[in-house]
């Protein structure tokens, strides 16, 4: 049982900081969007 709860625990980490990951790389790529609308529209 303790073997279960542990690999569930460590399942759930792997998830949350994947999901840390992912948001943090959505942002990135629409501050680089916009960048690039800005030089378009110079």
């Amino acid at each position: 049982m303790k073997s279960i709860t542990a690999l569930l625990l460590a399942a759930t980490m792997v998830f949350l900081t994947g999901c840390n990951t992912v948001k943090g790389m959505g942002q990135d790529l629409k501050k680089a969007g916009e960048k690039i609308e800005e030089s378009v529209k110079k």
